[in-house]
């Protein structure tokens, strides 16, 4: 692999790295030369995953909602791991259904994984990150926060507030070395995605008419483009949101 691409040497921290597009980007990163810890709320996940990568990976049981529990978490990390030099914030939920109908508790819930969860881990990682003036911070986004969908809203909002919180830190700790990117998956081949169109043809040719590569994207998809955004090939790289979607953003 190009030098350029590579992180040999760099430890990630991965949230909800156990499945679907945290575990993708778990395998990109290793396979690039890094190591990663992963978090996340379920230990069955995270063990398979650390044993499909080897030595190279690591897990901490962990609920992102408890904020509290964060600073403490980073701290034994980098005890037990290193320091670390990359963060993506993936770990979320979703919850369907129409925007009248939502709670204002089940709105928060959402906001409290993706929005104060993604922020305080940020916070915490960025502090050890900007005393070394180096790091790259990748936030998980959607397409969400690119264009409207119904009966997401809660989710769209807290996407779109990562969206915000990229362009701001960005301007705010990259005098200090620090990258901050996103990345807004399009329709990927995940179990959550199977689930949601598994019987629904209808539902199915949509996305893909949508989408002018015509196909689902795969987990490594999104985690070969963590790869790049924090490669010294992106050295140059701060503020961006990238689609990864087939296309699916400027579809007609």
């Amino acid at each position: 692999m190009n030098d350029a691409f590579n992180l040999n040497g760099s430890l990630a921290l991965v949230t909800g790295g156990g499945t679907g597009l945290g575990l993708g980007t778990c395998r990109a990163i290793v396979a690039a030369g890094g190591r990663v810890v992963m978090t996340g709320r379920r230990i069955e996940p995270l063990a398979t995953a650390c044993a499909e990568l080897g030595d190279a990976a690591g897990f901490i049981q962990h609920d992102l909602t408890d904020l509290a529990t964060i600073p403490a978490l980073v701290r034994d990390i980098e005890q037990r791991y290193g320091a670390i030099d990359i963060l993506v914030n993936n770990a979320g939920n979703h919850i369907k259904k129409p925007a009248v109908e939502h709670t204002d508790a089940e709105f928060k819930q959402v906001l409290d994984t993706h929005v104060f969860g993604s922020f305080a881990m940020t916070r915490e990682c960025g502090r050890g990150m900007l005393d070394r003036g180096r790091g790259s911070i990748v936030m998980i986004l959607s397409m969400t926060s690119l264009i409207g969908q119904p009966l997401v809203v809660a989710y769209g909002a807290a996407k779109s507030a990562l969206q915000g919180m990229v362009r701001n830190l960005a301007t705010e700790f990259s005098p200090r070395g620090v990258r901050v990117n996103g990345i807004a998956p399009g329709w990927i081949d995940t179990a959550m995605v199977r689930k949601a169109i598994e019987g629904d043809p209808q539902r199915k040719q949509k996305i893909l008419g949508r989408t002018p590569m015509g196909t689902l994207g795969q987990p490594e998809d999104i985690g070969n483009t963590v790869v790049f955004l924090s490669s010294p090939a992106a050295r140059f790289i701060t503020g961006a949101v990238l689609p990864v979607d087939g296309g699916a953003a400027i579809g007609f």
